[in-house]
């Protein structure tokens, strides 16, 4: 039976609130037998790394960038210090660290990431060391800019080509900019449909993530949702509302990073069949949700 039946860590129920900025945890350790351990400690990093490569000719370039946030340490057995033999059993070493606050949020994209990692390393003569691990989902919950509560508007008019005759046009409002997590988002538009075929308002949610190295941007988009509204008729105007619901697990967004960049922008259309589609577009942040986690 090997000497090291379990290793790991585990965070602490109190550090789902983040009182303080303080993460608490614990490191678990149960051996078969008696044990004589050289070291025995805890690292929390925090960073932001991108990558991506391009080809330019025949060459090829990696574009690569790092912000490192913070890193801790903590020990609980170092070598010569007369607690070096740990006796059979289950052993618990609780450990707590205090972070920066207003870190970005955790973040997992095709070319960066923002991660909060937590690593365990227990050193024995002649063997290789053991290590556990565990990730921080940290979401950034700072004060929102009062900008994000005031009220969006645009407009648009589009006269048809020879396969459409007259105009169309929509005024569209939004209440705000910024939405939480799970919260609709009330579109109302005011079409006014001249031509001489129905048209149908159509809303598209999508995500930019831009990545920055060597000053070079590289931008990867996803779409959230797609939604299509009731067609209006020819030659009639129509005030149409529609609530764009945010979905619960739809990540926040991303303003606080050097390297990093996570926005949302909230399409409004309409379907114009054999002419190219007038349009509104809305920046729009997502935030957590009220009262969830941390982590």
């Amino acid at each position: 039976m090997p000497t090291i039946k379990s290793f790991s860590v585990g965070l602490s129920p109190d550090s789902n609130s983040l009182t303080n900025g303080v993460v608490m945890g614990q490191i678990t350790l149960e051996l078969s037998k008696e044990c004589k351990i050289v070291s025995l400690y805890i690292k929390l990093k925090g960073k932001a790394e991108v990558k991506w490569s391009e080809k330019h000719g025949k060459r090829t370039v990696t574009y690569h960038s790092k912000d490192k946030y913070f890193s801790v340490k903590q020990s609980f057995i170092q070598e010569n210090q007369g607690n070096n033999v740990v006796d059979q059993g289950l052993h618990v070493y609780p450990f707590s660290f205090q972070i920066p606050a207003d870190l970005p949020s955790s973040f997992r994209g095709r070319f960066g990431w923002i991660t909060y990692m937590l690593q365990a390393n227990l050193s024995r003569s002649m063997r290789i060391d053991d290590k556990a691990t565990a990730v921080l989902n940290v979401v950034y919950r700072g004060n929102p800019d009062p900008v994000l509560m005031i009220q969006q508007q645009g407009n648009i008019d589009k006269k048809m080509n020879l396969f459409n005759s007259g105009k169309v046009g929509m005024d569209v409002n939004i209440e705000k900019t910024g939405f939480h997590q799970g919260e609709g988002i009330k579109v109302v538009a005011s079409i006014q449909n001249r031509s001489s075929r129905e048209i149908k308002p159509k809303y598209h949610l999508y995500r930019k993530c831009s990545y920055f190295a060597k000053g070079k941007r590289k931008l990867e988009k996803e779409d959230i949702l797609r939604e299509v509204g009731e067609a209006v008729p020819p030659s009639a105007g129509q005030t149409v509302t529609r609530i764009i619901t945010i979905s619960p697990i739809t990540p926040v967004s991303i303003l606080n990073c050097k390297i990093i960049k996570v926005e949302y922008r909230l399409r409004v259309y309409l379907d114009v069949k054999y002419a190219s589609d007038p349009e509104i577009k809305f920046p729009i942040v997502i935030l957590p949700a009220p009262g969830g986690d941390i982590f």
